[in-house]
C-alpha cells in the first residue's frame, strides 16, 4: 500500500510525519508504515487519540468495518474475527483498533457512542490483552457516567433576522454556519449561556454565506465552543438602476 499511494516504504513514512504534525501529534515519530518496533519509533495515548478522532470524525465509514466481530474470506474457505473484543461486549461500541508487539505489549484505542456522545479510551502497554480491555472499558464507563454533549447549535437554522441598509431588499437571515457542541459535565447544562456578537443593521452588498458576527457559548464565563453567524441569501446595494427597475416592476404590476 505505502508502495502504491508514496511510490516508496521511505516516502510514505514521511508523508506519515508530515500528517502527525498536522494533527498535533507531537509525541509521534514514525520510523516504518508497518508498526513493528524500531528504535526511534514512537507515539503517546494522546497523540493516538488524536489520530483515532481524526479517522473517525473525517472517515466516519471506517465504523462499518471496525464494527465486524467476524466474517469470512475466499467463499468461506477461513474466518476472521476482530481482534477487539470491545465490539462484542461493550455498548455502543464502535471500535477502533488493537496492537502488540514484545516491547510495546499490549495497546488499544477503543471508541463507542451512547446518546450523542462519542469518546476515545487508549491504553498503552498493557501487561496482557485482557488488561487493555478492561481497562479501556472503565474509561470509557467513566466518561459516559460523568460527561454529556451539549448541541450549541446546528448548521442552517436561523438565529434572527436583521437590517440592511441600501440593500434590495430590508432583512436578511442570519444563519450558524456550522454545527457546533461541547463536552460538559452532567448537570451543568443549564449553566450554559450564550453571548452574541452581531451588528443589528449592516449595509448591502452582502454575499450569501458572508460572515456576519459569532456566537459564544461559556460555561461559567470560559468559552466552550463558537460558530459564526451567517448571511443566508445574498442582499445586493441598492443603486439608482435597480431601485428604478424594482419601483417600475411593481408600478407595471399594478397597473395589470
Amino acid at each position: 500500500m505505502a508502495e502504491f499511494l508514496a511510490g516508496s516504504e521511505e516516502l510514505f513514512v514521511e508523508q506519515m510525519n508530515l500528517k502527525a504534525k498536522e494533527l498535533g501529534m507531537n509525541d509521534t515519530c514514525f520510523k516504518n508504515c508497518h508498526g513493528i518496533d524500531e528504535d526511534g519509533h514512537l507515539t503517546s495515548s494522546n497523540d493516538i487519540a488524536l489520530m483515532s478522532r481524526e479517522l473517525l470524525s473525517n472517515h466516519p465509514k471506517i465504523t462499518e468495518y471496525t464494527t465486524i466481530w467476524m466474517d469470512s474470506l475466499r467463499n468461506g474457505e477461513s474466518e476472521l474475527v476482530n481482534t477487539n473484543k470491545i465490539i462484542r461486549n461493550y455498548n455502543g461500541a464502535t471500535g477502533l483498533k488493537t496492537g502488540s508487539t514484545s516491547l510495546a505489549l499490549f495497546n488499544l484505542s477503543a471508541s463507542a457512542t451512547r446518546d450523542g456522545l462519542s469518546l476515545i479510551a487508549v491504553i498503552m502497554r498493557g501487561e496482557t490483552s485482557a488488561i487493555r480491555f478492561s481497562e479501556a472499558q472503565k474509561l470509557l464507563d467513566y466518561g459516559f457516567s460523568n460527561y454529556e454533549f451539549v448541541q450549541c447549535a446546528k448548521a442552517g437554522d436561523i438565529v434572527k433576522t436583521i437590517e440592511i441598509n441600501k440593500g434590495t431588499i430590508s432583512s436578511v437571515d442570519v444563519i450558524y454556519e456550522t454545527d457546533s457542541g461541547a463536552l460538559i459535565k452532567k448537570g451543568e447544562k443549564d449553566n450554559v449561556t450564550t453571548q452574541v456578537v452581531l451588528d443589528e443593521k449592516i449595509s448591502a452588498p452582502i454575499s450569501k454565506g458572508q460572515k456576519l458576527g459569532e456566537i459564544h457559548y461559556l460555561l461559567n464565563d470560559d468559552i466552550i465552543a463558537t460558530t459564526n453567524l451567517i448571511a443566508k441569501q445574498e442582499v445586493k446595494k441598492l443603486t439608482l438602476v435597480n431601485m428604478f427597475t424594482h419601483t417600475f416592476g411593481k408600478w407595471f404590476c399594478l397597473l395589470r
